[in-house]
């Protein structure tokens, strides 16, 4: 059972579906691609980008008027696109798993804020300012977007590079759009439900969990790789890692027994 749960976390950790990295197939395609191979990467990576969207789920989950949603998304799209695009341009890069792991945490707040977690388990009067905290994870976000794009080909610094920069980053926007589409959709049939008030907290607790266990596998992911440029390592290396973590400690176990 215990090889069992650790091959489907090492499935999940290691694939495309919770590392949404730059493939080599991408990397290669992208040497001889035009601005709108940029503009669909872009796309895929955002729509693929499960912290991102988790994030955005949580900011509109009690926005129902539309200036208002514009207005979050506008803020959230202004601060990603800032950094994504300076930092691209500048090479200024970081440790990719320790910055999902703040971006994790993002989706945590989101979620305890949308619980009224400040005011019932802080005892604030309210909660920080919310459209700037927005702004502040989205300069976040969009930092972590620049750590993956730095990954491919860019080019040497110069109107080319910055029109493949902004070319992904507008394929952020078409995919961030396409995705908040999909929510709306659902949230609209969610606030038909007449328990959604109560449901809203558990919700919400969900999207807490999933930013908790989206911020452990990007520790794990930061203690076990080496190499930045290393996404992650096959399964059976991971398994074996850990079976030998076991055995080392029910040696000392028996050692610590024995005395």
């Amino acid at each position: 059972m215990y090889k069992l749960i650790l091959s489907l976390f090492t499935l999940l950790w290691s694939g495309n579906l919770l590392a949404h990295g730059i493939s080599e197939e991408a990397k290669k395609a992208m040497i001889e691609g035009g601005y709108f191979q940029y503009v669909v990467l872009g796309a895929e990576h955002m729509i693929t980008g499960y912290d991102h969207l988790l994030f955005l789920f949580g900011v509109i989950f009690f926005l129902t008027k539309f200036g208002d949603i514009v207005k979050f998304i506008t803020v959230f799209t202004l601060g990603h696109s800032i950094t994504l695009i300076f930092a691209t341009f500048m090479s200024i890069t970081a440790n990719y798993w320790l910055i999902d792991a703040v971006i994790a945490i993002s989706v945590i707040y989101k979620g305890f804020d949308n619980n009224k977690g400040f005011q019932n388990y802080l005892g604030f009067s309210k909660a920080p300012n919310l459209l700037l905290m927005v702004f502040l994870f989205g300069l976040i976000h969009g930092f972590g977007l620049s750590t993956r794009l730095q990954q491919l080909p860019l080019g040497e610094k110069g109107m080319a590079m910055l029109g493949r920069i902004v070319s992904f980053n507008v394929g952020v926007e078409v995919g961030q759009i396409a995705a908040l589409v999909i929510m709306l959709l659902i949230m609209n049939e969610l606030r038909k439900l007449r328990l959604f008030e109560r449901l809203s907290k558990v919700f919400n607790d969900g999207i807490m969990l999933a930013g908790f266990m989206l911020l452990l596998m990007q520790l794990h992911g930061y203690l076990h790789t080496s190499n930045p440029d290393e996404y992650s390592f096959s399964t059976d290396n991971h398994i074996h890692h850990h079976m030998e973590m076991e055995k080392t400690q029910t040696e000392d176990n028996s050692q610590h027994d024995n005395l």
